[in-house]
C-alpha cells in the first residue's frame, strides 16, 4: 500500500477516537450536537480529499464546493473556520493567468477557507449594524496603517499588479480571520462555540503530532507529491535522536505555537466541561502535543502564559506561591530521571543539541540589526539579497523572529505599528478585567484566558517567524481580544436600588 493511504489510515483512525471521546464533553456545555456532527462530518471529508484526489487543484474545486455548501447552514462561521483549519496541510499553488497575466494569485488551503467561510460572513458582518465593535475603532486603524505601510513599500519596488496581489493576500491572510473574530461574537455563547471548535481541532491535531513522535513517522509528509505541488515546509527534522512532530502544520515549531494557544483556550474551557476528567484528559493530551514538536519556545511561551493567567485572577499571590513550590519540588526529581539528560541536551545555549541553531540565530540578528541600522524608519523590502550567506538546506532564509522580519520589510515605523496593535489589544483586555466587578465568573475567565494566550503569543513569535498557520491564529485571537472588550462593556449594569420612601412630615410642618 502507498505510504500517502497508510498515513490516510492512521489519520482518520486516530481522529475518530479523538471525536468520539470529544463528542459528549463538547457538546454538553458549548457546541450544539448537530454542529459538532457536521463540523466532524466535514472534518473527515476534506481529510479523504486530500489524500485521495492526487490533484491539488482537483482536491481545492471539490473542497470550494463542500465549504460552501456548508457555510450556508453554519451558525458560527468562525467556529467552523476554527475547526476544520487543521484538517489539511496550507500548501498552495498558482493560479494561471491564462495569457493575460503569469500567474493571478497564489491560492492555498487556509486562504480557501478564508474565501468561501469568512468573506460570506465578513460581507453580512459590514451590512448588520448590531455588528458594530466601537472598541475597535483605532485598533483598525492601526491595522490599515501597517497594511497600507507595506502595501506602500511594496508598491516602491513591485509592479502595481503585483502589489494588488498582495493586498489580495493581506485581505485573506488578516483582515478576514480579525474582522469576523472581532465582530462575528457578540455573546458568550459564540465565544464558547468557537473556542471549544478551536480546542477540539488542537485536540486532534495533538494527537496525531504524540503520534509521529512515538512512531518516526510524519503522516502528511508525502502530500505535496501525491497533489503535484511544491511546499517548502513538511519535512523530517530531528533534534538529537527525537523526530520533531509536525502534523499538518508543516512545521515543528507551528504546531507547538497551536498547542500553547490551545492549552491557554483550554483553560477557559474548564467551566464548559462537566466531567473532570474529561478536562484533564484533554488537557493531557494537549501537553503531549506540546511536547511532540520538540520546540523550546512554544514551551517558554505556553509556562509564561500560565503565569499571566494566574497573575490575573482572583488572590494570584497564592497560586503563584504553589505554582513556584511545585516546580521547586519537581525540578530536582525531573532533572534526576533518565527524561533530564534530554531535557538538558535540549536547553538553550548549555544544551548539547542543536546549538547550530543558536549559532544561526545569533548571525541572524548580528545581521538584521546591521540592515536595520542601515534602513532604520521604512526598512528593505529586498533585504534577502544581503542575507545569502545565512540560505539553509533547504534553500530559504528562515527570519526566525517575527519582530525582526517585521522591522526588516517596514522598519522601526512598520514594527511600531505591529507591535502597537498587539499591545493596544492586551491594553483593552487588562481594562475590561479591571472594570470588572470580580475576578470570577465565566466572563472574567475568559478575558483572563485571552490576555494569557496574547502574552504567551507575543513571546513565541519572537522565535519564530510568522509561517504556516502561525499569522492566521494570532491575528484571529487578536479579534477575539477586541470581540471580548465588546462583551465586558455591554454586560448589564444592577438595576438601581429603589429610594427609600420620603419620612412623614413632621407635625406643624406642611409637606
Amino acid at each position: 500500500m502507498p505510504d500517502h493511504l497508510r498515513a490516510l489510515v492512521a489519520v482518520l483512525f486516530i481522529a475518530s477516537i479523538v471525536f468520539l471521546i470529544a463528542r459528549s464533553p463538547a457538546c454538553q456545555g458549548a457546541m450544539a450536537e448537530a454542529d459538532f456532527r457536521r463540523r466532524r462530518n466535514l472534518w473527515l471529508t476534506l481529510t479523504l480529499l486530500v489524500f485521495l484526489a492526487h490533484s491539488f487543484w482537483f482536491f481545492m474545486a471539490a473542497a470550494a464546493v463542500l465549504l460552501a455548501i456548508a457555510g450556508r447552514r453554519e451558525p458560527n462561521p468562525l467556529a467552523l473556520f476554527f475547526f476544520i483549519l487543521f484538517a489539511a496541510p496550507g500548501m498552495g499553488d498558482e493560479i494561471p493567468g491564462f495569457g493575460l497575466a503569469r500567474q493571478v494569485l497564489t491560492l492555498n488551503y487556509p486562504r480557501l477557507l478564508a474565501l468561501t467561510l469568512l468573506l460570506p460572513a465578513a460581507l453580512a458582518l459590514v451590512l448588520d449594524p448590531a455588528a458594530k465593535n466601537p472598541a475597535a475603532r483605532w485598533l483598525d486603524r492601526l491595522l490599515a496603517a501597517y497594511i497600507g505601510l507595506n502595501l506602500l513599500l511594496q508598491l516602491n519596488l513591485d509592479t502595481f499588479t503585483n502589489t494588488l496581489r498582495y493586498g489580495l493576500y493581506y485581505g485573506m491572510d488578516i483582515v478576514l480571520p480579525y474582522y469576523v473574530a472581532s465582530r462575528g461574537l457578540r455573546r458568550i455563547e459564540h465565544f464558547r462555540d468557537a473556542l471549544m471548535a478551536f480546542a477540539v481541532a488542537a485536540l486532534v491535531l495533538a494527537a496525531i503530532g504524540a503520534f509521529e513522535f512515538a512512531k518516526g513517522w510524519l503522516l502528511y509528509s508525502t502530500l505535496d507529491d501525491v497533489l503535484g505541488v511544491s511546499w517548502a515546509y513538511g519535512g523530517y527534522l530531528q533534534r538529537g535522536e527525537s523526530l520533531r512532530a509536525l502534523a499538518s502544520t508543516g512545521q515543528p515549531i507551528a504546531l507547538g505555537f497551536t498547542m500553547a494557544v490551545a492549552c491557554g483556550v483550554f483553560l477557559y474551557l474548564r467551566s464548559a466541561v462537566a466531567s473532570r476528567s474529561a478536562w484533564l484528559l484533554g488537557m493531557g493530551l494537549l501537553l503531549l502535543g506540546l511536547v511532540a514538536p520538540v520546540s523550546r519556545g512554544p514551551w517558554l511561551g505556553a509556562a509564561l502564559g500560565y503565569v499571566a493567567f494566574v497573575a490575573t485572577g482572583p488572590k494570584p499571590l497564592e497560586p503563584l506561591g504553589r505554582l513556584a513550590f511545585i516546580g521547586l519540588v519537581a525540578a530536582p526529581l525531573l532533572f534526576a530521571s533518565p527524561l533530564g539528560d534530554k531535557l538538558v541536551a535540549s536547553l538553550p545555549f548549555i544544551g548539547s543539541e542543536a546549538n547550530d541553531t543558536f549559532v544561526y540565530r545569533q548571525q541572524l540578528l548580528e545581521m538584521s540589526l546591521d540592515l536595520i541600522r542601515q534602513h532604520p524608519l521604512l526598512g528593505s523590502f529586498d533585504f534577502m539579497k544581503y542575507m545569502e550567506d545565512l540560505r539553509q538546506g533547504q534553500g530559504i532564509v528562515d527570519i526566525v523572529n517575527t519582530y525582526l522580519g517585521v522591522a526588516l520589510t517596514s522598519g522601526l515605523l512598520g514594527l511600531s505599528l505591529f507591535v502597537s496593535f498587539f499591545l493596544a489589544v492586551a491594553a483593552g483586555i487588562l481594562r475590561a478585567l479591571r472594570a470588572a466587578p470580580s475576578r470570577e465568573g465565566e466572563t472574567a475567565l475568559l478575558g483572563r484566558v485571552l490576555l494569557a494566550i496574547l502574552a504567551g503569543i507575543l513571546v513565541i513569535i519572537f522565535t519564530v517567524s510568522s509561517i504556516t498557520v502561525i499569522p492566521i491564529i494570532y491575528w484571529s485571537v487578536a479579534g477575539l481580544g477586541l470581540a471580548y472588550v465588546r462583551l465586558a462593556a455591554a454586560r448589564p449594569v444592577p438595576a438601581p436600588s429603589p429610594a427609600p420612601p420620603s419620612p412623614a412630615p413632621l407635625a406643624g410642618f406642611k409637606a
